[in-house]
């Protein structure tokens, strides 16, 4: 598999669990959470979804064949500028591992978009409150 391929699967997978409108090739449009798919086929299954009239479906699965368009309704979460304010916190500490989608503080905190996954102690409880603020700015 090529870097550009790699590259392309990581942009789709990083759509999952993300709220994404789809647009299909007979001009149909699906929003709805991403919950499933087939990269290499673009085969995708949509859970809360609404059609373009409005009307609520529990699940669409799109068979990759009909898929035309993919678009990410959310912004993205901003894992550089996380990054970034951490490093004033905790100066030449942290590794920001972008493309798999983690930041590694003192190399025993791990965060993602979710929040501390790995980690406990002082350390850990100043990067969630860094973690925390850098959310509530993001919201407002």
């Amino acid at each position: 598999m090529s870097v550009a391929q790699r590259k392309f699967f990581g942009e789709i997978g990083a759509l999952l669990e993300k709220t994404v409108m789809v647009v299909t090739t007979d001009k149909k449009n699906y929003t709805g959470t991403l919950v499933g798919i087939i990269p290499d086929k673009l085969t995708l299954c949509l859970s809360g979804a609404k059609d373009a009239k409005g009307k609520a479906l529990h699940r669409v699965v799109l068979n990759g064949n009909v898929v035309a368009q993919i678009f990410a309704i959310e912004k993205p979460f901003d894992l550089k500028a996380l990054a970034e304010r951490l490093q004033k916190v905790f100066p030449t500490m942290v590794r920001l591992y972008e493309d798999k989608g983690f930041i590694w503080v003192m190399d025993k905190v791990k965060v993602t978009e979710k929040g501390i996954t790995e980690g406990k102690g002082p350390a850990a409880e100043r990067v969630q409150k860094v973690y925390d603020l850098f959310l509530s700015e993001a919201k407002a």
